[in-house]
C-alpha cells in the first residue's frame, strides 16, 4: 500500500510539472539573423504552438499572417526543438523555455545559403 501511495504522489507531481511547461499558445518577439558574411538583419518572430505530451505542432514565421508549418517538434524538460520548411529552406530551432519566454538559436539553410539567428519570444496573452 505504501509503494502505491508513493507512485500516486510521484505521478501527481509529474502531472503538475508537465502542466507548468505547456507551451501551447501564441508567442511573439524578435528574430535577429546573422549571415556568414557578417551581415545582420533584425526582424520579428511569431510562433503558434500546440503541445500534446512531448510533441509540439503548429507554425512559425515572422508574423501572424506569414506562417510555416512545423514538420517536427518536441519538448524535453526546458529544451524545445522544432523543424520547419519555407520554400525549400530548412529551418531548425534549438530553444529553451524559461517561464513565459522562449529563446535560442535558429539555423536556416538551402542549397545556396545558410544563416543563423537568435530568437527571443514571449507568450502573447
Amino acid at each position: 500500500m505504501r509503494v502505491f501511495l508513493i507512485v500516486l504522489v510521484l505521478t501527481a507531481v509529474a502531472g503538475i510539472a508537465m502542466a507548468d511547461t505547456n507551451v501551447t499558445g501564441n508567442w511573439a518577439g524578435s528574430f535577429n539573423i546573422t549571415r556568414p558574411n557578417g551581415d545582420t538583419n533584425d526582424s520579428t518572430a511569431f510562433l503558434v504552438l500546440k503541445q500534446t505530451g512531448s510533441e509540439i505542432t503548429g507554425t512559425v514565421g515572422p508574423n501572424e499572417s506569414e506562417q510555416f508549418p512545423i514538420k517536427k517538434g518536441k519538448i524535453e524538460g526546458e529544451r524545445i526543438t522544432l523543424e520547419a520548411d519555407h520554400d525549400g529552406r530548412a529551418i531548425k530551432l534549438d530553444l529553451k523555455l524559461d517561464a513565459d519566454r522562449i529563446s535560442g538559436e535558429v539555423n536556416m539553410s538551402d542549397a545556396n545559403d545558410t544563416a543563423k539567428a537568435k530568437l527571443d519570444v514571449k507568450r502573447v496573452k
